[in-house]
């Protein structure tokens, strides 16, 4: 046996709930992973070994090693919780940028337009800056429809998101967020 800063040592109902995720297939990849790295540091298996077995780096291994020996199963195989941005509008704003999208155009103008809507809400002195994409993540959020009724953009099958008359709302391009 060789010594290890670090060393996995599995209580019986740690090995269960290990095997559990790795047999079930419902779990995430990475917690998988992560599953398997410990099995493995379990049956004092080389760090090198167990990257090369499970397609993984070997500092990938000396992390989830470390992380349990410092903080246990859970955090071993689950990343903390990302805190995320502050949302631009607050219920108050969200509920007047909904109540504008609700009514009446202005002059000149069949439907409300995303930039329309922004340049309105500074207007108005509900927010300082805000741009057409976080009125259209506003208005798409089923918060937002639920209060309207009614869906304030839809989506198409290809992505793209439609205003309620069929027009596009704005280009969405693939990427960062999947849409």
């Amino acid at each position: 046996m060789r010594t290890k800063q670090y060393r996995v040592d599995l209580s019986a109902e740690e090995r269960a709930r290990l095997l559990l995720l790795t047999r079930q297939g419902r779990a995430p990849a990475r917690t998988v992973l992560r599953a398997h790295i410990l099995l493995r540091a379990a049956e004092d298996a080389f760090d090198d070994a167990t990257a090369a077995a499970l397609h993984t780096s070997v500092n990938t291994v000396q992390r989830v090693r470390r992380r349990y020996a410092e903080e246990g199963l859970d955090r071993a195989l689950y990343d903390r919780p990302r805190p995320g941005g502050t949302p631009k509008l607050d219920a108050r704003g969200e509920a007047q940028l909904i109540a504008l999208a609700c009514s009446k155009p202005p002059e000149g103008h069949t439907v409300w337009t995303l930039q329309l809507l922004a340049d309105k809400l500074v207007e108005l002195h509900v927010i300082d800056s805000i741009s057409d994409e976080s009125v259209r993540r506003t208005l798409g959020k089923k918060s937002a429809q639920a209060v309207a009724g009614r869906p304030l953009v839809h989506r198409t099958g290809r992505g793209g998101l439609r205003r309620p008359h069929g027009g596009r709302a704005r280009p969405v391009r693939g990427g960062r967020d999947g849409a």
